[in-house]
């Protein structure tokens, strides 16, 4: 079985997701993928542990905190490629950002190859099931663009402005552009 319940955050409504008392799901309201990694029916249910903690960790971080990731049982579902990047996602610091082609040479390094597709990379991040806690928001474009947030751009700089970014480095994209 999989329990749902609601969490109020400032950056909007959040659903949470766990099975087998593991976190499997965050998802910003109106998110894209909302959902897509989980198959089954959400059954709603407040007083599940792995809830109480993951709100306890959420009421932290948006309180200025840095909590950390390994006071949370996470079971992200996806495939062994999603995993891999969602893993680098989990060692960008607090208030950091990194590149999708960063991303891109540590996973061909981690697969022996001798490149990696930035783009691979970018649906990995993309479909990240667990948004916020592993934080594909500190993931950016090469040239500093603000890429694709599957919760919308608006709650990617109010995230990592919260963190403390200096979001004014980076380069919005503008409606119906390519970046």
């Amino acid at each position: 079985m999989v329990y749902a319940t609601k969490y109020q955050a400032p950056v909007g409504e959040i659903t949470l997701a766990c099975a087998d008392n593991r976190l499997v799901g965050l998802w910003i309201a109106g998110q894209k993928y909302y959902g897509g990694t989980v198959t089954e029916q959400l059954i709603e249910k407040d007083n599940v542990e792995a809830f109480h903690q993951t709100k306890k960790w959420l009421d932290r971080y948006f309180a200025g905190g840095n909590p950390r990731l390994s006071e949370l049982k996470l079971a992200p579902r996806g495939t062994e490629f999603q995993q891999q990047v969602w893993k680098i996602l989990c060692e960008i610091p607090y208030g950091e950002v990194i590149t999708y082609g960063d991303i891109a040479k540590k996973m061909a390094v981690m697969s022996g190859k001798k490149s990696m597709s930035s783009q691979a990379v970018g649906g990995a991040v993309g479909h990240n099931p667990i948004s916020i806690i592993i934080p594909c928001h500190r993931v950016v474009g090469a040239k500093g663009n603000l890429t694709g947030y599957a919760g919308g751009i608006d709650k990617k700089k109010a995230l990592l402005k919260h963190e403390g970014v200096d979001i004014t480095q980076f380069i919005e994209p503008k409606e119906g552009t390519a970046l």
